[in-house]
This record gives structure tokens, C-alpha cells and sequence, in this order.
């Protein structure tokens, strides 16, 4: 189309002699709904933070696109069995059609989530990641994840507030993820009710490594012959008990600092780990 046309003439130029540049345009913010390697903030949320914490199931709440463009594009390996204890590789959409845009889809997700229930009875959280439509016709995800964590006797569910327009690249999905961590998880743990945590002096957080390829188990590696033990990884190959676990760590090892900062600043101020 022309229009598209126009704009992506600025992807390609031919340099001339004596030109100082091809007058070439990138690092341009990338437009809400349409597919680009960039990604959104629904990308930074499901994509990068939520999506490889292999025991919970993550719901791409919206149209199936996005959950599937989504979906096995990123090696976070992980060690487990899917459909019993992993659920990476399966893809979990709520598949919007017209009519829930009408008539809302609050009743879609309740059923969604009964049938997760019955289906993989063994997940041991489930989060709701908003796509753009979500946020545009004001689905209430907080009431029905409030509702469902109840009925599901006190069941972790997290809604994610990361519609793709809330940001035109993955860092405010990042921060996004970070702060439903630090409301869903952190705030509602219960001591009382969790398994008993032996703490060591030598405890370690490692804060932004989404595996790829396997690189957290190399860290991990190196940092237990140094005689330290870790005890979260954040997110590649990690558990819901993880991110449980970490405000009981002595030390956050962070590698990714753009997508894991802000969690990584409020576990500093709120339980003074460095």
C-alpha cells in the first residue's frame, strides 16, 4: 500500500559518493498491531519476563495472533515435562472474536480458567497477559483473578496489565511484569502457609536471565563451585516457588539490568537486599 510504502522506503537506500550518510531511518518506534522485531509491552511481559516460568500457565488474553507470534520464538530452555510441571511450549489463548469485543470477554477468561483447572490440574499458577483489546474495552482480569484465586483456594493468578499500546517497545512490559510480581507474588505470600525455608548465609538470586540456550545453568554453574547457593532464577527455567523464594536471598546477581531493575529496586528497599 502506498502509505506503508512510503514509510518503508526509509528502511532501504543506496549510498552515494561523497555523502556523509544513506539517509537511511532506524530505531523508529514500532506501531501498535502491526508485526514487527521489536515487540510491545505485551512482548516485554509474556515474551521476556512471565512466559518462561515454566510451572505456571500463561494465557495470551486477546485475538490468537499475538499468542501465537508469541509463542516458541525464544530458546528458554527448561527441564521438565510439559503438560505436568512445565507448560512453555504449550500455547494458551483466549482467542477474541468480534462479539467479545461487543459483549466483553470477563466470561470467556472465567471459563478459560475452569477449564485449565480440569485440564492441567497440576500448574501451579496461572497469569492473565492482556493484549491491546483487553485495555480497550476495559475488561475487569483484576476481579475475575481476585474471584478465581478464591474459589481456587488462594490459587496465585496474575493479571497483567501489558496491552501492546501501553508501550511501543518491550521495556514498559518488563516494568509492567515486574510490578504484578512484586502485587501478585510478593505481597500476598503467606508465610504461614508456604513450606519451611532454610536460609543460608550464601543464598543467591539470579535476576534477569531468561535461558536462552541454556546460558542461566552456565551462571549457575560458576556461582555454586564459588560455594554460593541460588536459590531463584528469574526467569529461564524458573518456578513460581522461586520468585517466592527470593525475598529470602542475601544477594541479587543481575544480569539483564533493563528488564529485572525495577523488581531487583524493590526487593533492595522493601527487604535490603543488595
Amino acid at each position: 500500500p502506498e502509505k506503508t510504502a512510503k514509510r518503508r522506503a526509509k528502511h532501504l537506500n543506496v549510498h552515494e559518493a561523497g555523502k556523509s550518510d544513506c539517509g537511511v531511518k532506524s530505531n523508529l518506534k514500532s506501531i501498535p498491531g502491526v508485526m514487527t522485531i521489536r515487540g510491545c509491552a505485551y512482548a516485554g511481559s509474556k515474551g521476556v519476563v512471565w512466559g518462561p516460568i515454566k510451572d505456571m500457565i500463561h494465557i495470551s488474553h486477546g485475538p490468537v495472533g499475538c499468542g501465537q507470534y508469541s509463542w516458541g520464538s525464544r530458546r528458554n530452555y527448561y527441564v521438565g515435562t510439559t503438560g505436568i510441571d512445565t507448560f512453555v511450549t504449550l500455547q494458551f489463548t483466549s482467542d477474541f472474536q468480534e462479539k467479545d469485543i461487543v459483549f466483553g470477554g470477563d466470561k470467556k477468561l472465567v471459563k478459560i480458567i475452569d477449564e485449565i483447572q480440569e485440564l492441567f490440574p497440576l500448574n501451579n499458577g496461572i497469569t492473565i497477559q492482556s493484549e491491546c483489546p483487553i485495555g480497550l474495552i476495559g475488561d475487569d482480569i483484576e476481579a475475575v483473578s481476585r474471584a478465581k484465586s478464591k474459589e481456587y483456594g488462594g490459587k496465585t493468578i496474575v493479571p497483567v496489565r501489558c496491552e501492546g499500546f501501553r508501550g511501543v517497545s518491550q521495556s514498559l512490559g518488563h516494568h509492567i511484569a515486574n510490578d504484578a510480581v512484586r502485587d501478585w507474588v510478593f505481597d500476598k505470600i503467606r508465610p504461614e502457609e508456604k513450606p519451611k525455608f532454610e536460609s543460608t548465609p550464601y543464598d543467591v538470586a539470579i535476576i534477569g536471565d531468561y535461558n536462552i540456550g541454556g546460558d542461566a545453568w552456565s551462571s549457575r554453574i560458576l556461582l555454586e563451585e564459588m560455594g554460593l547457593r541460588v536459590i531463584a532464577q528469574w526467569s529461564g527455567d524458573g518456578s513460581l516457588a522461586e520468585l517466592e523464594a527470593t525475598p529470602k536471598a542475601k544477594l541479587n546477581v543481575l544480569h539483564c539490568y533493563r528488564s529485572m531493575n525495577y523488581i531487583s529496586r524493590h526487593m533492595e528497599e522493601k527487604f535490603g537486599i543488595p
